[in-house]
């Protein structure tokens, strides 16, 4: 959880648990995180509870060892992410994909909010079961733009912090279970009750032991 949480290194992790008097190499962390990455943002999906009936889409660029990509991704209306999608490229057939898979998880939205890109209404015309929903451009200046602006900078962070993705594969696994860490913890940015931070912490504490 340290690794996907802040922007630190597998070094920075085996220091904190030796100060805890855990011995165990950087080289052990990234293997674990390899192993039961996915299973751990599995079991945070489904603890998740249900999600606001608007999508907001936006995409950015970056680089998987060195080659340009796009990152896709779909926060609801209170700002919780959805889903990521790691692509090679921005067209129709990429934002459709994108769009295909959220419905395998979640219910028809009553709102799409997007920006001005093209092939999101091309998607959305495409695909049967969107076809009805009501299609929203935004603007850079609106809030609905903002909110998932926001919601990319942890990613551009974790990205600094590793000098840059490497694999296709790895790096999507490590943000899906970078974004479901994040949905976990989403409240503990402003002031909340300590309730809902010890809430995040026995959700996390129950998924690691049926991972384990």
């Amino acid at each position: 959880m340290l690794y996907h949480r802040f922007p630190i290194s597998y070094r920075d992790v085996q220091e904190l648990l030796h100060q805890r008097g855990i011995v165990v190499s950087h080289e052990t962390l990234r293997e674990w995180c390899i192993k039961f990455g996915s299973l751990f943002a599995d079991g945070l999906r489904h603890r998740e509870p249900r999600r606001g009936s608007r999508w907001l889409l936006d995409e950015v660029c970056t680089t998987v060892d060195g080659v340009r990509h796009w990152l896709w991704r779909a926060v609801d209306e209170h700002g919780f992410v959805l889903d990521i999608l790691l692509q090679r490229h921005r067209d129709t057939e990429a934002a459709k994909a994108f769009m295909t898979g959220l419905l395998g998880e979640y219910d028809v939205p009553d709102r799409i909010c997007t920006d001005k890109l093209a092939s999101y209404g091309a998607a959305i015309r495409q695909i049967v079961s969107l076809a009805a929903v009501d299609h929203q451009e935004v603007i850079s200046t609106t809030r609905c733009n903002n909110m998932i602006e926001q919601s990319h900078r942890s990613t551009r962070r974790q990205e600094r912090q590793q000098l840059g993705f490497r694999r296709r594969k790895r790096a999507q696994e490590f943000l899906n279970l970078h974004a479901r860490i994040e949905n976990l913890h989403h409240h503990t940015r402003t002031s909340v009750s300590a309730k809902n931070q010890r809430h995040a912490f026995q959700t996390w504490s129950t998924v690691a032991a049926g991972v384990t």
